[in-house]
């Protein structure tokens, strides 16, 4: 089953080739916010050169009145246990 069907069915998709210790996830519901999202999560991923992004995830949901969007970040961030136990 692809990635792509097994999400619109609900089920979740582990990837044994992206390694991450780190997540960051950015959300709006609002139209100028969710406008602005690319924006926010460009201007953190270069506040932060010390954390590699090993995958994007972009996520929409909706109910009768609000739509979200939300772009969830994995990254590895080298730590010194990082560095000794590499997963």
């Amino acid at each position: 089953m692809s990635a792509n069907l097994a999400n619109q069915q609900g089920h979740v998709t582990l990837r044994k080739d992206v390694k991450f210790n780190g997540v960051k996830v950015f959300s709006a519901t609002m139209v100028a916010d969710r406008d602005q999202l690319g924006e926010k999560v460009t201007a953190w991923i270069a506040n932060h050169p010390d954390k590699k992004v090993t995958d994007i995830v972009i996520t929409q949901s909706s109910d009768e009145a609000f739509h979200c969007i939300a772009i969830t970040v994995f990254y590895w961030e080298e730590t010194s246990q990082a560095r000794s136990n590499p997963r």
